[in-house]
């Protein structure tokens, strides 16, 4: 590994968003824990009753001739299968998790607006932006009177 390479990654490192990030990230997995905990274990099982299904994750279609009564007797067997009854489970997660991060984003930025825009310094003569601290326009050279903003 070249030396500059582990210099940048220490640098890489030390950035707090970084850290920000791996939070983010185990908090995020934490959550799609409790989400699928509430899909699986709240959502689906009053929907599998409506559907005429005790167990919406035992859905399945399995693609062999085998008769098999439960997927994890098919997985026992070996017998591959189209699980669709997991897929609409995951889909809910999805939704889920999805709704529950526009919210938290929406609130965020309710509390926390946006920072508004500093304006920009513009010389008087050309209107052209400049430095804040410019005692002279880079563009036509003119002499920048002290309080012009």
């Amino acid at each position: 590994m070249d030396v500059s390479m582990v210099e940048e990654f220490k640098k890489f490192i030390k950035r707090g968003n970084v850290m920000d990030m791996a939070v983010g990230v185990i908090i995020g997995a934490a959550f799609g824990k409790i989400v699928a905990s509430f899909v699986s274990d709240i959502i689906m099982p009053p929907l599998g009753l409506i559907m005429g299904k005790a167990d919406m994750s035992n859905l399945f279609i399995p693609l062999s001739s085998t008769p098999v009564a439960t997927l994890a007797e098919a997985k026992e067997l070996g017998i591959p299968v189209i699980a669709y009854g997991n897929f609409i489970s995951t889909c809910f997660d999805f939704v889920l998790v999805a709704y529950a991060l526009f919210v938290i984003v929406m609130i965020y930025n309710r509390v926390n607006p946006p920072a508004k825009p500093v304006p920009k310094r513009l010389c008087p003569f050309c209107k052209t932006e400049i430095a804040e601290d410019a005692t002279r326009c880079p563009h036509c050279t003119s002499e920048l009177p002290a309080e012009s903003k």
